[in-house]
């Protein structure tokens, strides 16, 4: 089985172009997944199995054929969202309690579908210094804007937005749930950074104390 993974050429859709294309790597000794991983305010349904079968399974094929040593598989986790804030107090547990809780529940669903461990699983909340490294940079570059406390990445800004899913900006926008707010220069803006609420998570920031955005 492993022998004919090894002779055969992998095929991938290419959402930029919409097309199957071979998987050609840029460096065969060093191939990277990032993958989106679990928001961790309720336990995983059976909705959210079939995308972690499916990274699962590329995982295990691009290592039989490039060699275990040569693939990095990072899933992030998201545990601060204002989902997570939501159901904590709708539980009455601290937010830390809650996201400990689904994480194990999460890794227990994966060892049960014999998902194997990522190569790295980084917490949201451990690159907050990051986050706020990036949102500078679109400001410098004028991709977003702050209004009260509040950063939003300004989508008009971006003349690709939209190219990787194959939809023009006026469409997503039709068919979008855009969130209301008298701070946004245009509904379709997302938020990057905002303010915390008491007893909230939060972290200092050029525009006062606050958390990303799950966008980010």
């Amino acid at each position: 089985y492993i022998s004919r993974i090894m002779n055969k050429d992998i095929f991938l859709t290419n959402n930029l172009s919409n097309q199957k294309e071979k998987f050609v790597p840029l460096d065969s000794k060093k191939i990277g997944m990032y993958v989106c991983g679990p928001t961790v305010y309720d336990d995983p349904h059976i909705g959210n199995a079939r995308p972690l079968v499916v990274f699962d399974l590329l995982f295990k094929v691009l290592k039989c054929k490039y060699g275990k040593n040569s693939v990095t598989y990072v899933r992030n986790i998201t545990d601060v969202d204002d989902k997570i804030i939501k159901s904590s107090k709708e539980n009455n547990i601290l937010i830390s309690d809650l996201t400990k809780k689904i994480i194990k529940n999460f890794n227990d669903d994966c060892k049960f579908l014999n998902c194997e461990n990522p190569t790295e699983e980084p917490k949201a909340t451990d690159h907050v210094k990051g986050m706020i490294e990036m949102i500078e940079k679109l400001l410098i570059k004028k991709a977003a804007y702050e209004n009260k406390g509040h950063v939003y990445f300004q989508v008009n800004k971006f003349s690709d937005y939209g190219k990787l899913s194959n939809k023009k900006l006026e469409d997503l926008i039709a068919g979008s749930r855009v969130d209301v707010s008298e701070n946004k220069k245009n509904p379709e803006d997302f938020v990057l950074w905002k303010p915390s609420n008491d007893n909230e998570p939060s972290w200092d920031s050029p525009w006062g104390k606050g958390r990303p955005g799950r966008h980010l």
